[in-house]
């Protein structure tokens, strides 16, 4: 645009420059705040929720208050997050786990909005409209926060599968039902119930049957017209998920299930540039996760927020002590699923960037309650995070859950793995584990499958069939694609029952 006098006005490369400094600060602010979390256990997005809560009024001044920029760049953000968790997933470590986590992240979601609902109603005097409004935005756990946390936790696939899975589900229904319900507080909302569920159900089918198909579609077209270059097939890959939300969303169906799934698809199809492609989305995940956090602290006035504190304790409490805890069982009982587990899913569910993104719908469609529900919901999140997140890995050894040989399965660049059809999984071997003192040769790995080096400490060397693991090592197995699975269960064998696992 030109003023009166033929000068531009408007954004110009001096803004420019601003923005590149601040921003490129704001990212190396972040990449140290991530080495001190990983040091410290100190919930990351904390961290990246302070640097933008100092930079917004109550710190360096910078004044930010659009709530629908917030949703809508916090929607992308969401994006990338769910399609970096989904292309990291391993279908065969999830699909146990598969039925339990679609029913937490539907009944459990619906058992959780309701218990919080009426302690909302009880203990704030809300309304029911309010109340019900507050719960489903509470109710979604969070994506980027069980990723980050939970990966670094040795947990059984199954646990960790299972709430890697509800996390990456029940952002879809949450989104449907705190849209339909923040209508209602405006007066904007219409239908009943049974009407409302039915249609939310045809959207996550609609979605995830979209997902599927967009998934395996683009996933066979990027193979077969980008599988030259990794950096283009990467963009390739990322693009497909992004068009999976869009094409869901277009058609009136769920883009956060579609986009889910799709990723969950083109990770587990075998693709080539593996490697390429989760170091491409996992920083695009980074960078979604720094964004959204930093935006969601520039949001915040922490200075008009005390009037939230206690009600967002108690309703916390709540929700930590009695709606996760209800859920959880009531969800997972048909599955048989064992008391520890399911206290340990109950302390695992964690809220972060989700709950607070949502908070800002209320807010956009004008509702008179939008301002103190993202207060409470803001301050709810920060409190019980510092709670949860640090405390995971020592509640999962206290329940017994921690595994002592604990395997993942190595990202490496798999074009020439995948024409060999080899796969890399890495184990390390715990302090408890039975693994220790047991020969190389009794390990009875399949024979096609070979241990190929050992790291003990700071020596690394290529072990002999008489060479004895030891506690602390890492082992490094190659073995075929369509034997992992058998491998893993061997070296988890082992390290439960010692070297005669498996004799009868």
């Amino acid at each position: 645009m030109l003023g009166s006098g033929g000068a531009a006005v408007g954004f110009g490369l001096d803004d420019l420059t601003r923005v590149l400094l601040l921003g490129a600060l704001v990212l190396v602010a972040a990449i140290v705040a991530v080495r001190i979390s990983a040091r410290s256990g100190f919930p990351s997005l904390l961290l990246y929720l302070a640097i933008g809560v100092a930079l917004g009024e109550n710190g360096l001044g910078i004044a930010f208050d659009s709530a629908s920029l917030t949703q809508v760049l916090g929607y992308s953000a969401l994006i990338l997050i769910l399609a970096e968790g989904g292309l990291s997933t391993s279908w065969g470590s999830i699909r146990p786990s598969v039925a339990p986590a679609v029913v937490l992240s539907t009944l459990g979601v619906v058992i959780s909005v309701a218990v919080v609902a009426v302690a909302c109603r009880l203990l704030l005097h809300i309304g029911w409209d309010e109340a019900l409004l507050v719960g489903a935005i509470l109710a979604s756990t969070d994506a980027a926060a069980v990723f980050s946390v939970l990966r670094r936790v040795p947990l059984p696939s199954r646990v960790t599968g299972m709430l890697e899975a509800e996390s990456g589900f029940n952002d879809a229904p949450v989104v449907l039902l705190v849209t339909a319900l923040a209508e209602r507080t405006t007066g904007a909302g219409g239908g009943s119930w049974w009407e409302l569920g039915l249609v939310a159900a045809l959207e996550l089918i609609g979605g995830a049957a979209m997902g599927i198909g967009v998934g395996y579609l683009g996933g066979q077209l990027m193979k077969r017209f980008a599988g030259g270059s990794s950096g283009l097939f990467s963009i390739g890959v990322m693009a497909v998920t992004v068009l999976a939300y869009a094409a869901a969303a277009t058609a009136h169906t769920s883009g956060f299930m579609a986009c889910y799934v799709s990723a969950l698809v083109l990770g587990n199809l075998r693709l080539p540039h593996q490697s390429a492609v989760h170091g491409f989305s996992q920083g695009l995940g980074w960078l979604a996760q720094i964004g959204l956090f930093v935006l969601l602290g520039l949001l915040a006035t922490p200075s008009g927020m005390g009037d939230q504190v206690v009600p967002a304790i108690v309703i916390g409490l709540v929700l930590l002590l009695v709606a996760r805890p209800l859920a959880v069982h009531l969800s997972l009982a048909p599955f048989r699923i064992p008391f520890r587990t399911q206290a340990f899913m109950s302390w695992a569910g964690l809220r972060g960037a989700v709950p607070v993104v949502l908070a800002t719908v209320p807010i956009t469609l004008g509702s008179r309650t939008g301002e103190w529900i993202f207060d409470l919901v803001f301050i709810l999140v920060v409190v019980f995070t510092l709670v949860q997140a640090p405390t995971l890995p020592w509640f999962a050894r206290r329940l017994g859950l921690t595994e002592e040989a604990h395997s993942v399965e190595l990202d490496v660049e798999s074009t020439p793995l995948t024409e060999l059809g080899a796969d890399i999984l890495a184990v390390t071997v715990g302090p408890r584990s039975l693994l220790h003192g047991v020969e190389v040769l009794e390990l009875r790995l399949p024979t096609s499958a070979n241990l190929t080096l050992i790291v003990r400490g700071t020596e690394r060397f290529v072990p002999e069939s008489s060479t004895t693991v030891r506690h602390g090592d890492q082992l490094l197995i190659v073995c075929p694609e369509s034997q992992l699975e058998q491998v893993s269960q061997r070296i988890r064998a082992v390290s439960e029952h010692g070297r005669l696992a498996g004799w009868n």
